[in-house]
């Protein structure tokens, strides 16, 4: 199958998924009866700890959301599906199984400059076609890109390859500062871990939150994380040891409920106002007022997670000057209130 074939088959794919996004193949319900199909595809090179967090979150029997979906392992080739056969606990089958498969799981890739094979690229087309879901990790969003599938739409890989990404496929619209975009189809996520938090995500949009929670604490983690990729984008060594902006952000942190000037994080780091700024944009991808406002609202979400302090308490604690600016700043970052967010959020006992 030569390039352009590739690419009409991805023209039909894209043209029947865009046209069917919102109807029948809308985001699945916890009202709907039966186990949704999820296929998590393997491939030589396979990168394991990608693959056994959508197994941890899709095949492992428990009672929460995954035992509502019925999982496969799709090998790419006969060598990958001998080499994985009993490994996961889950079927393992053909590229074919593709075509009965509710969502299927992308878990990386072997390598963001080698193109998929023609026949996974054909078989994700025709489950594009009929409307299938789609779900990448990491790397896996080279795939989909490589098969048209992102063609206009948003999407976002590891950060270390992002620009790598948007050379190859400048008509993907990337955000390289996120944990992951749900496009309603088709949900990217970022490097590694944050494939956690789009799983999370997705069986918090299929089951709703309780069935999420109750995966995360199985699996030990949080049920959402606030903030993108900039904070883990590696920063360069400073040239001068001890005038760095570590310091400052640890003394920020600490001081979140106190009003925080750009002169006060100057003066603590000794550098001046210009060059503070400078440092900072390099080490968090944000300016100081933003990175504040992301770490006052990261606290927030912890303690409305947490605890049972009144609105008021947690603005206070966080360093808002009110509650209304509190109540303004959370839904603006994060598209709901503090009062639902808690609603959805707060942990209970398991």
């Amino acid at each position: 199958m030569n390039d352009e074939a590739i690419l009409r088959g991805a023209a039909g794919a894209r043209k029947l998924a865009q046209e069917t996004r919102f109807g029948k193949f809308a985001p699945m319900r916890s009202t709907l009866p039966g186990p949704h199909r999820v296929a998590i595809l393997a491939y030589e090179g396979l990168q394991f700890f990608e693959f056994g967090i959508a197994v941890e979150a899709f095949a492992r029997p428990r009672p929460a959301a995954a035992s509502r979906y019925e999982c496969t392992v799709v090998a790419a080739d006969r060598a990958t599906r001998k080499l994985l056969q009993g490994a996961a606990g889950v079927p393992t089958a053909g590229l074919e199984a593709l075509a009965s498969a509710d969502t299927i799981v992308i878990p990386g890739w072997r390598d963001h400059r080698e193109a998929p094979p023609a026949s996974m690229v054909r078989a994700l087309q025709a489950a594009s076609g009929r409307g299938a879901r789609f779900v990448s990790i990491c790397l896996g969003a080279f795939v989909l890109a490589a098969a048209g599938l992102l063609d206009g739409r948003r999407a976002t890989t590891h950060w270390a390859y992002a620009r790598a990404f948007q050379r190859r496929f400048p008509q993907v619209r990337l955000e390289p500062d996120v944990l992951y975009v749900d496009e309603g189809d088709i949900i990217t996520s970022a490097g590694s871990a944050a494939g956690i938090d789009t799983c999370l995500h997705l069986i918090r949009r299929d089951f709703g939150a309780q069935a999420a929670n109750r995966v995360a604490r199985a699996m030990v983690v949080p049920p959402h994380r606030d903030g993108g990729q900039a904070q883990y984008v590696e920063a360069p060594v400073s040239e001068r040891p001890g005038r760095g902006i570590g310091p400052v952000l640890a003394w920020a942190r600490e001081r979140l409920h106190e009003p925080i000037t750009v002169d006060a994080m100057a003066g603590r780091a000794a550098m001046s106002r210009r060059t503070l700024l400078r440092r900072f944009a390099e080490a968090t991808g944000a300016t100081p007022k933003a990175w504040l406002n992301r770490e006052r609202l990261h606290r927030a979400q912890g303690l409305l997670e947490t605890t049972d302090l009144p609105l008021e308490r947690i603005a206070q604690d966080c360093g808002f000057a009110s509650l209304e600016t509190f109540r303004a700043a959370f839904r603006r970052t994060l598209r709901t209130t503090p009062a639902a967010y808690r609603r959805q959020f707060r942990h209970t006992p398991a």
